[in-house]
């Protein structure tokens, strides 16, 4: 029987890819999205991907959306946690509702998906989770102290949680993407777009498709001796 897996932020951009890239891997994926109807039944029909809708920043929306789907599909063996949002600026411009929004849902979305899943998984012997953090959650980035201190959560969310999992057949990884050529990267000014890609050792953008690639190899059998990791895939831009 195929594992079923859950991609947040499943319809779009990088979640879109993932939730594609694993469909080509044989698992039974539903994509979950936050608001975007058409959009996300626009994808649903194209590709053959269930789509269910709650904010993974809601914790009980999280809970009955992972029983909504196990009741749909079956037991949930796989998380991706990818949705995000950003809510850029300064921190004399920042008000507390942009730090609050966006810790709820990048960082708050992974634990109350963890939270809902991670059990089932330890109890079946096998599960994989895997948060989408940042390269910016990593090196910080100058107007974004609410999505930097979030995506850095995520790196030490990852870490800890492997530890629980470890011994219980659930791997518990982290993925950095640098810049990606999605359409939130392309909104950016191109004087500016110019100055981020002339920084990036391989000179050009990463593909989603490229974040895919290393979400299928974490979420796999052959990925079962790598826990609590954070694969950085930026094209060099940061290296540590």
């Amino acid at each position: 029987m195929a594992r079923v897996a859950i991609v947040t932020g499943g319809t779009r951009g990088i979640g879109k890819a993932i939730s594609l890239a694993l469909k080509a891997e044989g698992r039974t994926v539903v994509a979950n999205y936050g608001g975007n109807d058409d959009a996300a039944r626009a994808f649903s029909d194209e590709h053959g991907i269930a789509v269910y809708r709650w904010d993974v920043g809601d914790h009980h929306a999280c809970i009955d959306g992972c029983i909504r789907v196990t009741e749909d599909v079956g037991p949930v063996d796989i998380v991706v946690n990818n949705a995000g949002i950003t809510r850029d600026g300064t921190l004399a411009r920042m008000s507390y509702d942009d730090w609050h929004d966006v810790m709820r849902i990048n960082l708050g979305g992974c634990f109350n998906m963890a939270k809902a899943c991670f059990p089932g998984m330890v109890e079946r012997g096998w599960g994989r989770i895997v948060n989408i953090g940042s390269i910016n959650g990593q090196a910080g980035q100058y107007g974004q102290v609410n999505y930097a201190a979030a995506k850095s959560g995520i790196h030490g969310f990852t870490k800890a949680l492997a530890q629980e999992g470890a011994k219980k057949g659930v791997t518990v990884n982290a993925i950095a993407p640098g810049y990606i050529d999605t359409d939130m990267v392309a909104a950016v000014p191109a004087p500016v777009l110019e100055k981020i890609v002339a920084k990036i050792p391989v000179g050009r953008l990463g593909q989603a498709t490229e974040i895919a690639r290393g979400v299928v190899f974490l979420t796999s059998d052959d990925g079962g001796f790598v826990t609590g990791s954070t694969l950085s895939i930026n094209g060099g831009q940061h290296m540590y």
